[in-house]
């Protein structure tokens, strides 16, 4: 039993980071191709002034993420099938310490343990290549104190969820699962309310926009859109980074609109608009509600397969396990995230539906597509994004339709209104 197990565990991990690296390689590939042949529109469009640049910027990102990855999953096996993570929870075990205590420090052992190994990457990724790249504005005492803020936070918000899980699982050993899904899908709305509050001050100052001609272009947007919000701030992202991004976050009275500062100083006044009337699409046409429920469908059957997991004995025998479910239940999460990750193409759809469907809403709110296209073009350059990914890498990895697909819809919707019709969006590579 102890050696089916161990091969079926080390199939899945091995096998999932397999299939992605595959997928790494074929969207590196793919992408360096249809970029050299749509030179033209990624110089001209994007502002991109060397699309060398830009391949090799997607290069190296990869490649490093590869290693990590490779790494990660080596290591994580040699833990668990060496027997040295049964040892670890035997040794919590014989503390004599209560059974929630033990399984919450086991989990603050994990995410340490992440944090340190994550170091070295998240150094080299900050300070070479996104150095290298032009993007990084971070200092080193910085970039110590974002780790050390974020590897506490993580921890708390890991104990609270975990010591809550494993409080139900103790008290209602029957019920658990439902009372543990209902714990996980409560917490996720409420950090809803509390992330933006609470834990993003901590890594940011977030200035409200209360007047000048940005607040002025915002009021517009929010009148065309029939949105009324009083909480729009411009966030300092420039203080780590030259990239750019915008976000709608909340409900109620809660909700807030950030714009990165970043994204303020690339856009004009009209993009900028269309990005804001993008992000508030999502509340619009209750894309937040419908994420949280498929997340909720999702989660649900997670909690199913570790109540399987849980009560089948063979995990405990096969890893040398004590009669512990905390035990169990890290062990059914190794076999989890795998199989979540093998369901993306399917997940993914939702997200992609709802990205074509604020794409329209801006459109429809600014009365042309230009803003959107300009908007688009601007982040993919700004950021050097990858414009032409490889299908089968997007079904597992893109939450949002490549760029040119997302210009060439709208221009198809609605009927090409305000774009410029001496710029052709290139077709994805042959």
């Amino acid at each position: 039993m102890v050696s089916t197990a161990a091969f079926a565990l080390v199939a899945l991990l091995g096998g999932v980071q397999l299939l992605e690296t595959v997928l790494d390689r074929l969207n590196l590939r793919y992408g360096a191709r249809a970029v050299r042949e749509a030179d033209e529109w990624v110089r001209s469009a994007l502002d991109v002034d060397d699309p060398e640049e830009m391949l090799a910027y997607q290069r190296s990102k990869t490649v490093l993420s590869n290693l990590q990855s490779w790494l990660g999953v080596l290591v994580v096996l040699a833990v668990v099938v060496s027997g040295l993570y049964g040892d670890i929870a035997t040794a919590l075990s014989e503390t004599g310490l209560p059974s929630v205590a033990q399984g919450v420090l086991l989990l603050a052992a994990a995410v340490v343990a992440g944090r340190l190994f994550s170091v070295p990457f998240d150094l080299y990724e900050t300070f070479v290549i996104e150095e290298r790249f032009g993007f990084n504005n971070q200092t080193p005492l910085l970039w110590l104190r974002d780790l050390l803020v974020g590897t506490v936070v993580a921890l708390v918000i890991g104990g609270v969820v975990a010591g809550a899980v494993l409080l139900a699982v103790e008290s209602l050993p029957a019920l658990w699962p439902v009372v543990g899904w209902a714990l996980v899908v409560g917490f996720s709305l409420l950090m809803m309310v509390v992330y933006p509050r609470v834990i993003a001050p901590l890594f940011n100052d977030f200035e409200p926009i209360e007047s000048g001609e940005l607040r002025e272009a915002v009021d517009d947007v929010f009148e065309r859109a029939g949105f009324t919000c009083e909480q729009v701030y411009e966030m300092d992202a420039s203080r780590r980074s030259s990239h750019s991004n915008a976000y709608f976050v909340g409900f109620g009275k809660t909700k807030r609109v950030v714009l990165f500062d970043t994204l303020v100083e690339q856009m004009d006044r009209e993009a900028i608009q269309a990005v804001l009337a993008h992000e508030l699409a999502h509340w619009k046409r209750n894309h937040i509600w419908k994420q949280l429920a498929a997340s909720a469908v999702q989660m649900a059957v997670v909690f199913a397969f570790l109540w399987w997991v849980t009560t089948s004995q063979w995990v405990y025998a096969a890893f040398g396990l004590p009669a512990e479910t905390y035990a169990a239940l890290g062990l059914g999460l190794l076999y989890a995230g795998p199989l979540l990750s093998l369901s993306a193409p399917l997940t993914n759809q939702l997200s992609l539906a709802h990205e074509r469907e604020a794409d329209d809403f801006a459109a429809g709110t600014m009365g042309e597509i230009a803003s959107m296209t300009r908007a688009l073009e601007t982040l993919a350059g700004e950021n050097l994004s990858n414009p032409f990914p490889h299908p089968a890498y997007a079904a597992f990895h893109m939450t949002h339709p490549p760029i040119p697909e997302r210009i060439r819809r709208l221009r198809e919707q609605h009927d090409g209104d305000g774009a410029d019709p001496d710029v052709d969006v290139p077709p994805s590579a042959t």
